[in-house]
């Protein structure tokens, strides 16, 4: 097995040379060989290891267990400890999730504090097998059928070709110990019934199961290969970014046979999962939504919008002084006095400086809203209505700030201006307010 783990490691992690090398070490068999094979090749390595406090002594024999080991064979040790149920229950997490959080966290924490390259997990061919299957209980895509990433940016698998015999058989040979989770035994985690249950029935019914299930899923992770490859082709004529916004073009989108299996490859990582709600927004009103928990996906006339969820800013009031020429927040402004007007675009519009009461204010635009569009000569109209005729989509009209003096609109901002605080043959100061 050694000689299979180096030339592995030669082959699939070359860049790993002259790194410096976290190993996340439990005491359990996977961890302690994968520790004992690195210990024995040319690598800078130290040692991470999580006490969850979840099996009361059993979790700091463990503890002492890792510690004395790496003392005694003088490689550096990093320990912690955590109130898993504690957080667990804080933030409504399941244990084993918030384990799992609280372990990468730290990890990545002490990759930017130490000063180290990459993390190292001793997860192998058994524990890709149980992921699958696992996933595949719950229902999943392509995604969750390709098993447990090789890397997934900072943290490394290097035992994923080797099975859980390998490893034991390794470790008997080379006389290495390890530490039995009790856990392991019982079957309250669905991880554990999948291992004693299922798998072994499986590997009853063909000997070489592990290493079929292994051909298959290399010919799936192939097969993602090609839908993320076909995925980015169609995604280049469907979307087009806007600033923090995606637009799908509906018309090209309801053109695809699969469209549905696109707008999943596309949204997936965004954290969405309804997603029969977001396969009706195809066909459904305009102004309708599907949110998750940062995002949400808006169907506006023949496009989807995504965008992130916006901060709650609907009564947010900012105020502009006298002696203010530049805003910062929560957009950007620029104002000066000038001697005369000129032909600018709907960002900048020049007041006469004598009708305006100081200080203005920005604020949200509201239902309601009335002002005296430039140029109507006087008529009012209802900002909504200004919005409709825009055509602006609910996402546009949640961005749009209102200029305001003395309760009464100077500027729909980016839009339009008020007609009552034009410019005249009367005016003696000409103020310039321009968006940036």
């Amino acid at each position: 097995m050694f000689s299979k783990f180096q030339n592995h490691l030669l082959s699939r992690f070359s860049f790993l040379e002259d790194k410096k090398l976290f190993l996340a070490v439990s005491g359990g068999l996977d961890s302690m060989v994968l520790l004992y094979l690195l210990k024995h090749l040319p690598y800078e390595i130290a040692v991470l290891h999580c006490n969850f406090q979840l099996r009361g002594l059993e979790s700091f024999g463990d503890q002492n267990f890792v510690k004395q080991y790496c003392d005694e064979n003088n490689i550096p040790v990093f320990i912690t400890q955590f109130d898993t149920e504690a957080f667990a229950k804080d933030y409504k997490l399941s244990t084993q999730v918030a384990a799992r959080e609280l372990r990468y966290s730290w990890f990545y924490e002490l990759l930017e504090t130490e000063q180290f390259d990459y993390i190292l997990t001793a997860h192998h061919a058994d524990d890709n097998l149980e992921t699958f299957l696992i996933n595949l209980t719950r229902g999943t895509g392509l995604d969750g059928l390709t098993g447990i990433p090789e890397q997934n940016d900072k943290i490394i698998r290097p035992l994923l070709p080797f099975s859980r015999d390998e490893i034991l058989q390794y470790a008997e040979e080379n006389n290495i110990e390890w530490r039995e989770d009790s856990s392991n035994a019982s079957n309250k985690y669905l991880r554990n019934k999948i291992r004693h249950d299922l798998v072994p029935i499986l590997k009853e019914i063909n000997p070489g199961f592990l290493s079929a299930f292994q051909k298959t899923q290399s010919f799936l992770q192939e097969s993602q290969e090609m839908a993320e490859d076909a995925s980015i082709m169609i995604y280049q004529q469907v979307a087009k970014e806007e600033g923090e916004d995606i637009h799908f073009d509906l018309n090209q989108l309801k053109k695809l046979p699969n469209y549905k299996s696109y707008l999943y490859q596309w949204l997936n990582e965004f954290g969405f999962l309804a997603w029969n709600d977001i396969y009706d927004l195809v066909d459904g009103q305009s102004g309708k939504q599907v949110f998750a928990e940062e995002f949400r996906l808006l169907k506006n006339r023949d496009t989807l919008i995504l965008s992130p969820v916006p901060e709650v800013h609907e009564n947010a009031v900012y105020q502009i002084n006298e002696t203010d020429s530049e805003v910062n927040f929560p957009l950007r402004l620029k104002l000066c006095r000038v001697d005369d007007i000129t032909i600018e675009s709907n960002r900048t519009i020049f007041v006469d400086e004598e009708k305006i009461r100081f200080p203005l204010v920005l604020r949200k635009w509201k239902e309601g809203d009335v002002f005296h569009p430039f140029g109507m000569q006087g008529k009012s109209k209802k900002v909504s209505k200004l919005f409709k005729d825009e055509k602006l989509s609910l996402i546009d009209k949640e961005k749009i700030w209102i200029l305001c003096s003395d309760k009464q609109i100077v500027w729909v901002i980016g839009i339009r201006q008020d007609e009552r605080f034009k410019i005249e043959n009367t005016t003696n100061k000409i103020l310039k307010i321009e968006l940036q």
